[in-house]
């Protein structure tokens, strides 16, 4: 493997001690690989945890850069760049931002919307604290796809790792009952899928679909506590597709 191949595998990974490894060997922070800034590749990866910080933080140090301020301190979660940001320029809040996403779209979204994408809940909690609109919608294209408030974003994450940002939404008044025409899942990317009709729920329930890769028990467990916020009751699934299958039939 070259050592591009292996930097992209550590971000895969989430590994700050490879990337910092890779780095001291002479992989380039800021040079291309297969047409894309190598801190680009790891903000699109599909893992979330709680090492994407510090792995950003690592790249940033060795020169790698984001444009942006904004984007930038909600991808690192820092809630005291964040309240600067907002200080300096109060449409923080609204402003429309785009990242490379391997889930839910986050083209012409907000801060609010990449927090809940990558769990920055303590960037989170500071905005709602300073006003921002906990059912922003993101754009719509020139077909009508988009338009998804935050909430969407942290319902059927990987490993469910966004579920406190879920809740911190919810708490905050997220609309449950918002449904929107389209959006996207993993746009540009091999598995991408529009998917029609949504609603926070409905697209809870989404990570039953083969390529969304979501356990089962957090599937439900997340369909479970968004139905009880909105109807203040759960509702029990009556048929587990797995269940079914696994008879064999």
């Amino acid at each position: 493997m070259s050592i591009e191949a292996d930097l992209l595998e550590a971000f895969e990974e989430h590994s700050p001690e490879r990337i910092r490894e890779l780095l001291a060997g002479g992989a380039s922070p800021t040079e291309p690989i297969k047409g894309m800034r190598p801190i680009d590749s790891l903000i699109s990866m599909y893992l979330r945890s709680a090492r994407f910080a510090e792995c950003l933080q690592v790249m940033l140090d060795a020169g790698a850069t984001i444009a942006d301020p904004l984007l930038q301190a909600i991808l690192l979660d820092d809630e005291d760049r964040v309240r600067a940001v907002v200080a300096g320029s109060p449409a923080s809040l609204t402003r429309k931002l785009t990242a490379s996403c391997a889930f839910t779209s986050c083209r012409g979204v907000t801060a609010l919307h990449l927090c809940a994408e990558f769990n920055s809940v303590r960037c989170a909690r500071a905005l709602l604290e300073l006003g921002a609109d906990v059912n922003a919608p993101a754009d719509r294209d020139s077909d009508g796809i988009g338009g998804h408030t935050p909430i969407f974003h942290a319902v059927n994450s990987i490993f469910n790792y966004c579920r406190p940002a879920m809740e911190i939404l919810a708490d905050a008044g997220a609309d449950l009952d918002i449904r929107v025409k389209a959006l996207v899942w993993g746009e540009s990317m091999s598995w991408e899928t529009v998917v029609y009709e949504a609603s926070p729920i409905s697209y809870a329930q989404c990570g039953l679909y083969q390529q969304f890769h979501r356990r089962e028990e957090h599937v439900y467990s997340n369909i479970e506590y968004l139905c009880r916020k909105r109807y203040g009751t759960s509702l029990p699934p009556r048929n587990v597709p797995n269940k079914y299958l696994s008879r064999g039939h």
